[in-house]
């Protein structure tokens, strides 16, 4: 497994200082700040690219950009409107200069109108930590009574909905505009940010677009762009759902282990894959991790390596961050079925065996509490978290328990 560290540009709190300390062999970045659906140029690749290869100092860093993450599909796109055909055009050009650049990885995802949500992005615990956490009362008081969504209370148990109404009352202007800033922050480091009426606005786009008919809008993207990938020898990977259910009454289409086998099958290259979250994937109590990587393994380009804890039995319920090694996926037995796809795909004599991953997402600890950085991108949490997924990958990888030698 190829480490690598998430970094969103010269605005991020984490050095490439920090990185290369870190003990990273390469990094995951995107152009933040050029706007969805425009060409990333060959400059704007190659400043970035070169803003990772110096320290603070000047001095060579020997860090390189390896994974895209992300390259962002429009909501034109998603939704076959407007300017779609423009944007695949542009998504195609940004990815060969991609490729030129030496890049072979791209992470993206198909969720429509937000990225991942959370209900607070500072959720304080017992010890002090603080981390991201999605609950959901705040998210039903959210959508029935700040974002009034029609038909929103009719798609809450009732006990959901009678403690939202409780939640929204007692809540002061300024909770209730810190809830909807946080179920509204979207997409980590992205130039666009959406007011309540741009949601509102793309909601109502969305009534007509089922499911079905979404996935297939996927799928003839999917069809666009992954011969060209293949030919460039770049490897495309759909992060799922997050969280992997429903939210706003619109259709959640990457939630679940059939739903990958259905686009990977219909779009049956290489080239097309899947970016293993077990963060996102873990949400969902119905999913087995260990068993969905051992089954979509040679499809997995990418990792992410996170863990949440569970706080209730409902498909859709509350959930927070947890410790890389505490929540509810059995990290051990996931990534020992990581290393076994590995020494598979050595044994195949593919190049791409070794699989980048990075350690997802963090709880803020000591230092982070002050810094007040990327929601989920602590400096201290994530280097915890990769430490602990380090110790880990090297015990299962040890002669003492592969045999070897």
């Amino acid at each position: 497994m190829r480490q690598t560290w998430r970094w969103f540009g010269p605005k991020d709190l984490a050095s490439v200082d920090d990185m290369l300390q870190a003990g990273v062999q390469g990094v995951v970045s995107a152009l933040h700040h050029v706007p969805t659906g425009t060409v990333w140029t060959p400059e704007e690749i190659a400043a970035r690219q070169e803003l990772l290869s110096r320290m603070t100092d000047g001095a060579p860093s020997g860090l390189k950009w390896e994974v895209v993450e992300s390259l962002p599909v429009s909501e034109d796109i998603k939704k076959q409107k407007g300017n779609w055909r423009d944007h695949i055009a542009n998504w195609k050009t940004s990815m060969t200069n991609l490729s030129r650049a030496g890049l072979q990885v791209i992470c993206y995802n198909f969720m429509p109108v937000l990225d991942w949500t959370r209900t607070d992005l500072r959720w304080r615990l017992p010890n002090g930590a603080t981390c991201m956490r999605f609950d959901i009362v705040d998210y039903a008081a959210f959508d029935i009574h700040i974002l009034a969504r029609p038909g929103a209370a009719a798609e809450f148990p009732d006990d959901i909905t009678a403690a939202a109404a409780r939640r929204f009352a007692a809540m002061d202007d300024a909770a209730r505009k810190a809830l909807a800033a946080n179920v509204a922050f979207g997409l980590p480091g992205a130039a666009e940010t959406m007011t309540l009426d741009d949601v509102r606005a793309h909601l109502a786009e969305y009534d007509a677009i089922s499911a079905t008919r979404l996935r297939a809008n996927l799928i003839d993207f999917l069809a666009e762009v992954t011969p060209l990938a293949q030919s460039l020898g770049m490897r495309l990977c759909c992060h799922p759902d997050d969280p992997p259910f429903p939210l706003l009454g619109l259709p959640r289409i990457m939630s679940t282990e059939a739903d990958f086998r259905a686009v990977l099958d219909a779009v049956d290259l290489p080239a097309n894959g899947v970016t293993f979250c077990t963060g996102s994937f873990g949400a969902r109590a119905d999913n087995d991790l260990p068993a969905m990587m051992q089954r979509l393994g040679p499809r997995v380009h990418f990792l992410h390596l996170r863990n949440v804890r569970r706080e209730g039995t409902a498909l859709r319920d509350s959930f927070h961050e947890a410790e890389h090694l505490t929540g509810n996926t059995d990290m051990v037995a996931v990534i020992a079925a990581i290393l076994t796809e590995e020494r598979r795909r050595r044994a195949e004599g593919r190049a791409d065996w070794n699989i980048p991953m990075r350690p997802d997402h963090g709880q803020d600890i000591l230092d982070d509490l002050g810094r007040r950085g990327q929601p989920g991108y602590p400096t201290i949490g994530r280097l915890k978290g990769l430490a602990e997924l380090r110790g880990i990958m090297t015990a299962l990888d040890h002669p003492m328990v592969t045999g070897a030698g």
